[in-house]
């Protein structure tokens, strides 16, 4: 095991210590909030064009990842090199813009040099600052406080306690604007086609149920048979059929309940045990809603039918 200068305890002492600075500079601002947050609300949602986020070295870094997270919850935006957008790609900016400037003094040299032209454009500008009388503050219509009493690098310099409280900060504007414009899951779906909540949300039942080789059994089949049939599908499930309609299904949950009762599976038949009013659902519903149902019923595999009668397939939980 690596040998370190302090002890075990210190280094965890000191982990600790960084959690609650954070944690307890986040808690002083939140009891603080007031009227400027609901003022850069309100350029948020009255913002016909983009959020423009900016900021120089780790408040750039912070500065992307709050446009991040407006654009993936539905407020238009992108991060702007205050550098480069000095050098000409201040050309991305229009009029019905808003820009997000982010610098813990308020005085980022980069910074400033776009105001004139942002004001000769007739942008609003929200800032993020920790210098509450800075040349950023005076020039923006918006400020929100980002002051921390302390970093938690050793020597209270490099950016830390600073970018977290920003973050969530950015984090807040981003969350809440998504209740004023009606932001829904599905709405969040567009924006994340590629992840799971995308996939659920987008993707239809008839995509993903399972058609080929169904475990059908008929009322008369002893349980011992429709077991095998369980286990040779590997679906837990036996679908009891009669002239090509479901006439119910037995789980395997069914029969194991079937066996701690103590009767014999040998001498009974699949219509003594089958659920005759199982739970189904359209091949045209979405697969959050199939894994909807499926979490409320506590089930594992659910029919995809339209009527409850002829099969289509069998869509599976979590598959």
């Amino acid at each position: 095991m690596t040998q370190f200068s302090l002890s075990n305890e210190q280094l965890l002492t000191e982990i600790r210590t960084v959690f609650d600075v954070q944690s307890n500079a986040i808690t002083r601002h939140s009891k603080a909030l007031g009227d400027e947050y609901l003022k850069a609300l309100g350029l948020i949602k009255d913002c016909s064009g983009r959020v423009i986020v900016c900021g120089m070295g780790k408040s750039g870094h912070i500065g992307k990842k709050i446009s991040a997270s407006l654009a993936s919850l539905g407020t238009p935006s992108f991060f702007l090199h205050p550098g480069e957008a000095f050098h000409g790609d201040l050309g991305m900016v229009t009029k019905d813009d808003l820009l997000l400037l982010i610098s813990y003094s308020g005085e980022t040299d980069e910074l400033l040099k776009i105001i004139p032209s942002l004001q000769h454009f007739g942008n609003k500008i929200i800032s993020i600052t920790g210098g509450l009388n800075s040349s950023l503050a005076k020039n923006s219509h918006v400020v929100l406080d980002a002051s921390v009493e302390k970093e938690t690098c050793p020597n209270n310099l490099a950016p830390t306690t600073s970018t977290t409280l920003t973050l969530v900060i950015g984090d807040a504007l981003a969350s809440v604007s998504t209740l004023e414009k009606g932001f829904t899951p599905m709405d969040f779906a567009r924006f994340h086609p590629g992840g799971s909540l995308g996939r659920r949300l987008l993707t239809f039942v008839k995509n993903e149920m399972r058609s080929e080789n169904l475990p059908f059994v008929e009322a008369n089949t002893s349980l011992t048979d429709a077991l095998f049939i369980m286990t040779e599908t590997r679906t837990g499930l036996a679908l009891v059929m009669k002239d090509n309609e479901l006439q119910g299904v037995i789980s395997d949950g069914d029969l194991r309940r079937f066996l701690l009762s103590g009767k014999s599976i040998n001498e009974s038949v699949a219509s003594e045990l089958m659920n005759s009013n199982p739970c189904f659902i359209s091949p045209d519903a979405r697969l959050s809603e199939a894994e909807e149902i499926m979490r409320e019923k506590h089930i594992k595999w659910l029919i995809v039918s339209e009527n409850g009668k002829e099969i289509q397939g069998i869509i599976e939980w979590g598959q």
